[in-house]
């Protein structure tokens, strides 16, 4: 095994790869791409291409990589898709039900709103308030996706049996 790296600030995809105890060199042979090449995307030489870390990804079974990717090396991404902290199940279905039920009360407030396709001054911080907990809501559903990606690379959850029964519905 190589020597580990003390550089103070490393990126997720080298922090994951040192917790996992790999050497650029087993890196190289999962992924498919060459040890300079993931020592420069490390080291931040030059930008990653997606393909490489989707194959890092899968490699380290961390698929927390490809948002982080998204999320804050994609010119696209940067702009559209919000960082995901994966957490506890528990805690991404709480949140889920104290955002469903905020919806619920804003929901007639949403329909007097939009009811005459214009959204006047006097309603627009309500308006603003309705999509602040929208987008609370979308990022409990995208916490949820990768908390289950994560739990499928970690074989938590059969992957067999998920496909089968996603591809039913």
């Amino acid at each position: 095994m190589g020597r580990i790296s003390t550089k103070k600030n490393k990126t997720p995809y080298q922090t994951v790869r040192e917790e996992l105890a790999f050497s650029r060199e087993k890196a190289a042979e999962l992924t498919g791409i060459e040890p300079f090449k993931i020592e420069r995307i490390e080291n931040e030489k030059i930008q990653a291409d997606p393909w490489d870390i989707i194959a890092m990804a899968d490699a380290y079974h961390e698929p927390k990589l490809c948002n982080y990717y998204c999320s804050n090396e994609c010119p696209i991404g940067a702009r559209y898709v919000p960082e995901i902290k994966v957490k506890d199940l528990s805690q991404i279905v709480l949140e889920m039900l104290a955002s469903l039920n905020s919806m619920k009360k804003s929901q007639e407030k949403l329909i007097e709103i939009t009811a005459d396709g214009v959204i006047s001054d006097d309603e627009l911080q309500d308006f603003v308030n309705i999509q602040n907990e929208l987008k609370r809501i979308s990022m409990t559903v995208d916490t949820l996706k990768l908390w289950t990606e994560e739990m499928l690379a970690e074989g938590k959850i059969d992957t067999k049996k998920y496909k089968e029964l996603i591809k039913n519905k």
